[in-house]
């Protein structure tokens, strides 16, 4: 848990969850990492049984309203997910013409040797500040997420942020498969 007050204790509950880039580095700056993130949601969902209510990319974190089919653990899919897309970010930022290249790649190993919680390269935090909505109004933190870009100045309004599951509550479809509430 690494400190964080908010864990996953119920394994199928339906969380707010916010997976961020080590020391807040902007890496969903690039449209190739970013779809490297779109992918892999929609592997798990049709994969891992992991359903979506809400999800955005920011340029150092995602948030996501989600939870796990029966049968499945949203730790291990989280897990999997971090260690999936971290794997394949890595790998692109190693082979695109990528201008930090060198200091990303220098952050990433800094801070797996640091923490010890990575063999060569740490990209997203352990912490996943997940909020149980089981017990709270889940859509009050769906329109927080279609803010997101809006509050950035990225778009005026939610819709236009194609990166994000607002399209889906507008009645159009989005880059990943979500469960609209």
């Amino acid at each position: 848990m690494s400190g964080d007050k908010y864990f996953i204790s119920d394994q199928n509950a339906t969380y707010f969850l916010t997976c961020t880039v080590i020391h807040w580095i902007d890496v969903f700056t690039r449209l190739e990492y970013r779809y490297i993130v779109v992918d892999s949601l929609n592997y798990c969902i049709e994969h891992k049984g992991l359903e979506i209510n809400a999800w955005v990319i920011m340029s150092n974190h995602i948030h996501l309203v989600a939870s796990a089919k029966d049968g499945y653990r949203m730790s291990d899919l989280l897990r999997d997910f971090k260690k999936h897309t971290s794997k394949k970010i890595l790998e692109a930022i190693k082979e695109l013409p990528e201008s930090r290249r060198d200091w990303l790649l220098d952050k990433f190993a800094f801070e797996a040797k640091r923490t010890g919680r990575a063999e060569n390269y740490k990209l997203w935090r352990d912490d996943n500040h997940a909020m149980d909505l089981t017990n709270r109004h889940a859509m009050e933190k769906v329109d927080y997420i279609h803010q997101n870009p809006v509050r950035a100045g990225l778009v005026e309004f939610p819709s236009h942020y194609i990166y994000s599951s607002a399209k889906d509550y507008a009645g159009e479809n989005g880059l990943v498969k979500v469960e609209v509430i």
